[in-house]
């Protein structure tokens, strides 16, 4: 119905926005991944989720199309409703949702508050399938098969405590110079050894 918002922010704060557009406000719900990138601004556009209940009509707002996607798809599943989604991505970045569901990594699902042994295992069940049909990087979706072994890699980078960001530029500026490299182990060495 309402497919983006653009306009001045009258109100933020972590979980929520007000919105002016020509003079209407509106109230969005969002989560701390789109809070961190609105923070510094005056204005901003906001793809939109309108969700309706039989008590309430809720919009959720998001800084991009892959956060968007990825709450579509957590709310799809069976006992995971609009708020446990917003959770999610304010615990998780969307790719790391989708790697996590990629990789069957329950551990990762189920340190998210809310969100216990059971529905990590329902999420990763209902969602496997349409996961492997999307790869979600940074702010778009696309069809492309998984890179297991970059995916491998990173979780292995990010487990000693690398930061994400600083471990994704590493492992592809190794693969962008050695695109054939299928070494998973050789791929981690060099990575560290760009950092």
């Amino acid at each position: 119905m309402i497919a983006y918002l653009n306009g001045k922010l009258s109100y933020k704060s972590p979980a929520m926005v007000h919105i002016d557009v020509q003079g209407v406000g509106y109230e969005v719900q969002i989560s701390l991944n789109t809070y961190s990138r609105i923070q510094g601004q005056e204005s901003c556009k906001l793809l939109t989720y309108l969700h309706i209940k039989e008590d309430a009509h809720t919009l959720y707002g998001f800084a991009d199309d892959a956060e968007r996607q990825m709450f579509l798809l957590l709310i799809s599943v069976s006992g995971i409703g609009a708020n446990t989604a917003r959770m999610m991505l304010s615990s998780l970045q969307p790719e790391d949702i989708q790697r996590a569901i990629a990789m069957e990594n329950e551990k990762m699902l189920e340190s998210i508050k809310g969100i216990g042994a059971k529905t990590a295992k329902r999420v990763i069940l209902e969602l496997k399938d349409k996961i492997g049909k999307q790869k979600i990087i940074g702010n778009q979706i696309s069809v492309t098969p998984n890179n297991t072994i970059q995916e491998d890699a990173l979780n292995a980078l990010v487990t000693l405590g690398i930061a994400r960001n600083v471990a994704e530029t590493a492992i592809n500026k190794v693969l962008k110079a050695e695109p054939l490299l299928q070494d998973l182990e050789g791929l981690i060495k060099k990575a560290l050894k760009g950092l």
